[in-house]
């Protein structure tokens, strides 16, 4: 990810600073975003992707760039205070047993499986649903469809 100053407004005794976002992925896909930081507010004003972002991604999105682009907008004084750590999520075995968790648990509660793995990893609907075919793989959901 880089985040790159673009400019600054300055009207009376405001200012607004915009920056440019890059999210770039190991499979070619990538995120542009123009940020505005405004008093001690960042927004993200735009966004365009490669491939296009589905609404589900987009609602991931903001988390993805949340701690990169507060760590580049936000003087350090000001953020040293109130910033809050995210904690560290499982690998490998533990969070494909993470992943069979919420699935089932949304699946009960009627909500969509897929949009939980996403929100409980913080990983891409493309990666979630790896993540659930691999828990189905290790025997911590069931198979799909029944073999014949």
């Amino acid at each position: 990810m880089s985040v790159r100053h673009a400019w600054v407004v300055r009207d009376g005794g405001t200012t607004a600073s915009w920056f440019d976002v890059r999210l770039a992925f190991a499979d070619g896909a990538r995120v542009d975003a123009l940020a505005v930081l405004s008093g001690s507010e960042v927004r993200v004003e735009g966004v365009r992707a490669e491939p296009p972002l589905s609404i589900d991604d987009l609602a991931v999105l903001a988390e993805w760039l949340e701690n990169p682009l507060y760590e580049a907008c936000v003087p350090a004084p000001a953020r040293a205070a109130s910033r809050r750590t995210r904690p560290a999520r499982p690998r490998g075995r533990e969070e494909r047993r993470l992943v069979a968790r919420e699935y089932r648990e949304a699946r009960e509660g009627g909500a969509d499986p897929v949009l939980a793995v996403m929100r409980a990893t913080g990983h891409s609907r493309r990666k979630s649903l790896r993540l659930i075919g691999q828990a189905r793989d290790e025997g911590f959901l069931a198979p799909r469809r029944a073999r014949r």
